[in-house]
């Protein structure tokens, strides 16, 4: 028989350490297992547990699992023991032999009875409390709290902040309890210093840096956190590079590595992308092939997205395959799936695309679970898929909606998987989302030539009460205009895709150096808008506004006609006397206007006063738009096509009747290296209804909207009753307009891209006449006719205006700013010029 006397193991563990932490004073594990083996094998009952309080003896006994004939032998004995000691709960095992029976001697872990973070300033409480294991009124266990400390560290690092070391602390109170405090030295962000690229000849690093979403650092990093080193970022990079090279033709593209590296002595990372681009191929040829009984392909052959001869473009065979399963389903083919196979010609260069039309397996929606929207109601989501619970599992379908709840803008992430379902041929859509806010308030202000001074405060919320509705408050007041406007819109009208819009507003906007009068303006305008396709958009809407000028006595006080007493008549206008030195040109023989006292003196403009006189007038008026966008991104375009078609008929009661027509088309292409090219063609037609007037104010208004080099208002038909006295009126617009412009826009390559800043040079040219307004006012006696030409004189000479300049756009934190400066080749005789022009706000 042998016989183990006084057989001891001691483990001790002190001072150890882990990069991120530091622990401010030696952490002793004092656990001794001390194992006396006893002369004869006892069982479970006979073993006597000493030093536990909140461990039910019974607990700690289960841990030691008798053998065969319920006698624990030496090996039971020794598993039991490394069993108790990994649950966490003491601080001390002894076992020994004593009496004959197995002592088992615990010390047990302390509770923890706080835990707190010190030194925490840009990560809440809330949020490491959520993160680490340690909890209070639980067990303290010392390895959770060294792999607490790693954790708050490791959420640091996200953060960019690669400096922080992280203390855990434990205080002894009373009663075997402890506070555990984690203090935190944050340190400083670590930023991205440069970014690099090895092997993009294609493509320069410029153009590249504004693909990625990893910035470098640069002085305004403060305003942003683009620039903070993040390895989940840097990866996703990756595959943006590599699916910018195939939408650009570059099939055999890599993105080989994602390189960071730690400087220590600047204290931030260098990226650095390793690129093998390989050979940018062209499409050879596009054909289709079905294998469903029935099922003609070549319906399909609309849809595509590639044609030949056409750069290879990865997206654009992706949107292609989507449009297409999407039509096979629309036509009662479920699951048919449509497969793009592409044959390369290495030495040509050239790729044949075949869209392949397959059955696929007939799998069912068992059911959509979502899961993380707290706030946004289910049937928000819902409603964004075109399939639901019993439909046939459509893979196209599924990542339109995975698309479509991304663009809501409510969530920060969403993902789509699936699950197998009950059976073999049904599957469970599993919907993750993680909530984002989606209330803003912003404080804007900002200042340009035409509006000058201008601050607006606004309130929106793009997911109201959780139910996917959108409202906005907005309070503007500006040096020349201010105004207030309310806005809501239910995207989903009656449970259809259609979106209603309300708008309500109230304008005034104030004379300035460009007009004598001013005008306000109070409405209200319904609207409904529709996705025709995914580029093709239908907006209806119905406009009901009252619109009054208002004029300065100065331009306004003058009237010997006893009929129209709320003009009273003063012999010596303050415009006479400040303009025309004292001299009314009506009272002058040689003026031609003799007689007529101060009518139509140059105060204001004929049009101007007779819609003064007429008082508020009410414009109710239906139109529609077509909206074509193939733009690559609404905010930053550089490539695609936008197209605007706009009309809109008044005379659905008011007291105006006209039907206006508007074109607006902008085509943006990417050319050499990051130059990219701008056409801007635009047009439009004010034709009269019935035998009303057309009001002055219903007529087209352009100036730098049309030709820049030219002030607002300040080309087109304009009042010239007394030019010859060196008084030029208002501009009277036209009802017809046309405009063309090319532009050149390119980077600084010399600055950080995520400065924002952009240069532009442009040719710009187009017209605007066809005054069709009031030339008379029988109530004042001005009339114009072949006898006497003593109403509205106006110059609406059909002058091709033109102008070349230059711009610098930049995508500032502060907001959207642009200067520029042009210089007019050709004008008419009245226009007025400004060269410079400026505009632009910010929000915070």
């Amino acid at each position: 028989m042998k016989m183990w006397r006084g057989l001891v193991a001691a483990l001790v563990l002190t001072g150890f350490s882990i990069p991120g932490t530091s622990v401010n004073r030696p952490v002793t594990w004092p656990v001794t297992w001390l194992l006396l083996a006893p002369a004869a094998a006892q069982s479970v009952d006979a073993i006597a547990i000493e030093g536990n309080r909140r461990v039910e003896a019974e607990t700690i006994r289960s841990y030691f699992r008798p053998g065969p004939g319920g006698h624990l032998d030496q090996a039971a004995i020794d598993d039991g023991l490394k069993e108790l000691v990994s649950t966490g709960l003491f601080q001390d095992v002894k076992i020994n032999h004593a009496g004959g029976r197995v002592v088992v001697s615990v010390v047990e872990n302390p509770v923890i009875d706080r835990v707190a973070f010190e030194g925490n300033k840009k990560i809440k409480d809330e949020q490491l409390s959520a993160e680490v294991q340690s909890k209070p009124r639980g067990t303290l266990s010392r390895p959770m709290v060294q792999s607490d400390a790693l954790r708050i560290a490791e959420i640091y690092r996200h953060s960019g902040r690669y400096d922080v070391r992280v203390t855990p602390e434990i205080i002894e109170r009373s009663n075997n309890r402890v506070d555990l405090v984690f203090t935190v030295d944050e340190g400083a962000k670590t930023g991205v210093k440069t970014i690099e690229f090895i092997g993009n000849n294609s493509f320069t690093a410029a153009r590249l840096k504004d693909v990625i979403k990893t910035h470098e650092t640069n002085f305004l990093s403060f305003l942003g956190s683009a620039n903070i080193y993040d390895p989940d970022r840097v990866e996703a990079d990756r595959d943006l590079i590599r699916r910018f090279y195939l939408k650009h033709g570059y099939a055999d593209v890599q993105v080989v590595a994602a390189l960071a590296e730690y400087d220590r002595e600047s204290k931030g990372f260098q990226v650095t992308f390793k690129i093998d681009e390989g050979q940018q191929y062209r499409v050879a040829t596009v054909s289709f092939r079905s294998s469903i009984a029935g099922f003609d392909p070549s319906i399909l052959r609309s849809l595509s997205r590639v044609s030949e001869g056409s750069l290879y473009n990865v997206e654009a065979i992706e949107k292609s395959v989507e449009d297409m399963q999407i039509e096979a389903s629309r036509r009662g083919y479920a699951f048919a799936v449509v497969r793009p196979d592409g044959e390369r010609n290495f030495e040509a260069h050239t790729v044949g695309i075949m869209f392949r039309v397959e059955e696929g397996p007939r799998t069912y929606i068992e059911r959509i679970d979502i899961r993380g929207n707290g706030r946004t109601r289910d049937y928000v989501i819902r409603r964004e898929f075109d399939l639901s619970e019993g439909d046939a599992y459509n893979r196209a379908l599924v990542d339109r909606a995975e698309r479509r709840l991304k663009n809501l803008d409510y969530f920060k992430t969403v993902k789509i998987t699936t699950e197998p379902g009950s059976s073999g041929d049904r599957v469970v859509l599993i919907v993750d989302l993680e909530e984002k806010s989606t209330g803003d308030f912003s404080v804007s202000g900002g200042y340009s030539t035409t509006d000058g001074a201008l601050a607006e405060v606004s309130v929106s919320e793009r997911n109201l009460l959780g139910r996917g509705l959108f409202a906005k408050a907005t309070v503007s007041y500006g040096q020349y205009s201010r105004g207030l406007s309310l806005s809501f819109v239910e995207p989903y009208l009656l449970d259809y895709r259609v979106a209603l819009g309300l708008d309500a507003y109230y304008k005034e906007q104030l004379p300035t150096t460009y007009t004598t009068y001013g005008v306000k303006t109070i409405g209200f305008a319904p609207r409904l808008g529709l996705a025709l396709r995914e580029d093709l958009t239908l907006q209806l809407r119905y406009s009901l506004y009252q619109q009054e000028i208002s004029l300065d006595s100065a331009y306004n006080n003058c009237n010997n006609n006893p009929s129209n007493p709320s003009l009273a008549f003063n012999p010596t206008p303050a415009y006479i006397q400040s303009v025309l030195g004292g001299v009314d040109p009506t009272n002058s023989a040689s003026s031609g206007l003799y007689g007529y006292g101060c009518y139509g003196d140059g105060e204001s403009t004929l049009p101007v006063r007779r819609e003064l006189a007429a008082g508020a007038t009410w414009t109710s008026a239906i139109g529609y738009t077509l909206t074509y966008n193939t733009l690559d991104n609404n905010k930053n375009p550089t490539d695609g096509l936008l197209i605007d078609f706009k009309q809109d008929f008044a005379g659905v009661g008011g007291d105006v009747t006209y039907l206006k027509s508007a074109v607006d088309a902008k085509y943006y292409t990417p050319l050499v290296s990051d130059l990219i090219g701008l056409i801007h063609l635009q047009g439009g037609l004010l034709t009269k209804v019935g035998d009303n007037d057309l009001r002055m104010l219903d007529h087209f208004q352009m100036g730098p909207n049309l030709v820049r080099g030219f002030a607002t208002n300040g080309i087109g038909p304009r009042d010239i009753t007394y030019a010859s006295f060196g008084a030029v009126g208002d501009a009277l617009g036209g009802t017809k307009y046309w405009g063309a412009s090319m532009e050149l826009q390119m980077p600084f390559w010399f600055l950080p891209s995520e400065v924002g800043l952009k240069g532009a040079v442009y040719a710009d040219a187009g017209s605007l006449w066809g005054y069709q307004g009031p030339t008379s006012w029988a109530a004042t006696g001005e009339v114009n006719t072949a006898a006497c030409k003593c109403g509205l004189q106006y110059d609406d000479e059909n002058v091709v205006r033109t102008s070349v300049g230059v711009g610098l756009i930049w995508a500032s934190p502060f907001g959207p700013l642009r200067f520029d400066y042009a210089v007019p080749i050709t004008k008419g005789k009245y226009d007025i010029v400004q060269e410079f022009r400026f505009g632009g706000g910010t929000s915070f």
